[in-house]
């Protein structure tokens, strides 16, 4: 009797149904990118943070991040902050993915999109080197090169390639002491949406929505813990 499982045919098949799977799930994001690109963000969230100032942003990677001690005290704060303006988190998973998983729950509605937000940020670092090079304390090669692992973290400077690459505002709510609001730009160009991240002491981003309006996701990893 033939093993009916075949291990040979098995891998091939899988091979193929990954394959269509990743192609179906580029027409998707592709589809759902185009639809997106005629909308127009309505400000909603904006208008509740309007009469705060945003300080000018510096596109920087990550040099410190804070002992565990200093890190809880922030995000305290920040909690403290989202409650203020009557904004909520949708939380992200702790996987080294946060800040493109938060970016493609905004644009997408699904942080399970991340890996599409990162190619998309590494595609723009690549062609417009000329606008990110000075910000970047290394090889820009070694730093892109680091960039496109899975699970590194995200920094200011892909933040703002992914306001330039979407065309979008991305406006940070943070907790740090003297710094509650960033509004990240992308250059040359009037934004065509407002994206809103929570950023947590150099650790964490969530997704932002009004409170009463997060969405239930489905989860499949455990949530960063706070």
């Amino acid at each position: 009797m033939s093993d009916p499982y075949g291990n040979a045919s098995s891998s091939s098949g899988s091979s193929l149904n990954s394959s269509s799977h990743d192609t179906e799930d580029d027409h998707t994001i592709a589809a759902m990118l185009a639809e997106d690109e005629k909308l127009r963000y309505d400000g909603k969230l904006g208008k509740r943070l309007s009469h705060l100032d945003s300080i000018p942003h510096t596109p920087r990677v990550i040099t410190a991040i804070p002992d565990a001690n200093d890190a809880t005290l922030d995000h305290e704060r920040l909690a403290q902050r989202l409650a203020t303006y009557g904004l909520a988190e949708m939380r992200i998973e702790g996987d080294g993915n946060c800040q493109f998983r938060a970016l493609a729950d905004q644009l997408f509605q699904n942080p399970d999109y991340h890996k599409y937000i990162r190619k998309e940020v590494i595609k723009q670092l690549k062609r417009h080197r000329n606008l990110y090079d000075s910000y970047v304390p290394m090889k820009y090669r070694s730093y892109v090169k680091k960039m496109k692992r899975l699970g590194e973290w995200g920094d200011h400077v892909t933040l703002q390639a992914a306001a330039d690459r979407f065309e979008a505002k991305i406006c940070l709510v943070t907790s740090f002491r003297d710094t509650c609001y960033i509004e990240i730009l992308p250059k040359d160009r009037s934004p065509s949406r407002e994206l809103w991240l929570s950023f947590w002491s150099e650790i964490h981003y969530n997704s932002l929505y009004q409170t009463g309006e997060v969405p239930t996701r489905t989860h499949r990893k455990k949530h960063w813990l706070f």
